[in-house]
């Protein structure tokens, strides 16, 4: 099997460095690093207009940018630790991955960052699991492998860490939660190494950071984006391999999930998937192989990671040149918010307001410190702020 293609071509140094300290800029994620991408068609441009952004959405100081020294120390640690810092428009971003609209913009990579390219599945599962469940996930890993995928997991307890011991030989990816160089668990510090020497071991979180609660969903929705489809093993109903299940359902991709035992609590969650028909029951590893095989186009959903056309909307560049919108039409729109996540479009239906006005409106609001995005285009008002 092929990789998918990827139409990338090499960044400029400036470039690469300036969206590397465009997402290190406070109150700026994936998903606002993508939108001032897009409007702008370049993170220099984009750091030279951040001030009056702001400044138009409501900051009264200025945000707090890496300086270009910053940068470039992040890039000289991440070689000290054997890692390849790969920056969202790369030739080598995985281009799956770049298909998501959250996709991370860093990522720090050890081993064959290559192998990301290369079809993969997301085997995920409870860390409690029982002895069956990591035997099987062990099993199906390796004949996955054999079968020509790469296994992509979280290096996590349970089923996690025998679909990694089940791939080692034909290759596996873990993605954490903390920086690329903090093994967790502990106990998987072998594993690690071994999965470094012949796969990849990545994380989107800078060097040095220790795994938080708050840093595991992020860790999850770069397992799916990794992967054509996502296979659980023995979840409970509130569980990480579920959020990564729904995820993968978000990006388009298929599930996979292994009926259990209506009195076996870690089986909820999977049992649950199969039940709502959101999950393709699994009782052998050729039931994925099947449907993964059938897919009409392994890099289908990738998107080009070009850098887009400098601004798409022409009313958007207008709304810009021309100063923000009107202090009504900004009352409107955020007046409209709540503590809640609403979609976008529902917000623009509401306000009777058009697309890019609403952007700008948004990009501004955000940058102050306004509102907060969300996966699946939504935002919301910030909870600590006033209505």
């Amino acid at each position: 099997m092929s990789p998918p293609p990827t139409t990338s071509i090499p960044l400029a140094d400036k470039e690469r460095i300036a969206r590397l300290r465009l997402i290190r800029t406070e109150n700026i994620g994936p998903v606002t690093f993508r939108e001032l991408l897009d409007r702008f068609g370049s993170a220099e441009r984009v750091l030279d207009a951040l001030p009056e952004l702001a400044r138009r959405g409501g900051r009264r100081r200025p945000l707090r940018t890496p300086s270009l020294a910053e940068a470039e120390r992040e890039i000289a640690i991440n070689q000290a630790h054997d890692a390849t810092l790969i920056v969202f428009g790369d030739p080598n971003y995985p281009p799956r991955l770049a298909a998501i609209d959250d996709a991370p913009v860093a990522l720090s990579v050890r081993g064959q960052p290559a192998i990301m390219a290369r079809p993969n599945l997301a085997l995920v599962g409870a860390r409690n699991a029982s002895v069956n469940g990591r035997r099987l996930a062990r099993q199906w890993a390796a004949e996955l492998g054999t079968g020509g995928y790469v296994v992509t997991s979280g290096l996590a307890r349970g089923i996690d860490g025998a679909a990694h011991e089940g791939a080692l030989d034909t290759g596996t990816v873990a993605v954490l939660a903390g920086g690329v160089d903090v093994v967790y668990p502990a106990e998987h510090h072998t594993l690690y190494d071994r999965i470094v020497e012949t796969g990849a071991v990545l994380a989107e979180a800078p060097i040095g950071t220790t795994p938080q609660a708050r840093h595991f969903p992020s860790r999850n929705r770069i397992i799916a984006g990794l992967s054509l489809g996502v296979l659980v093993v023995e979840a409970a109903k509130r569980s990480g391999s579920l959020i990564t299940a729904h995820r993968a359902l978000d990006q388009g991709r298929e599930v996979f999930a292994a009926p259990g035992s209506p009195l076996d609590p870690r089986s909820a969650g999977t049992n649950g998937l199969l039940q709502e028909g959101a999950a393709h029951l699994v009782q052998t590893a050729d039931d994925v192989l099947w449907v993964l095989d059938a897919l009409p186009d392994h890099a289908a959903a990738t998107r080009s990671q070009m850098v887009p056309n400098g601004g798409n909307s022409t009313e958007f560049r207008h709304t810009i040149e021309a100063g923000s919108a009107s202090e009504r039409t900004r009352r409107r729109v955020l007046d409209a918010l709540g503590p809640e996540p609403v979609p976008v479009d529902e917000l623009i239906r509401e306000c009777q307001l058009s697309a890019p006005v609403v952007a700008i409106v948004l990009l501004e609001a955000e940058l102050a410190g306004l509102i907060d995005r969300y996966p699946g285009n939504q935002v919301s008002r910030r909870a600590d702020l006033p209505a």
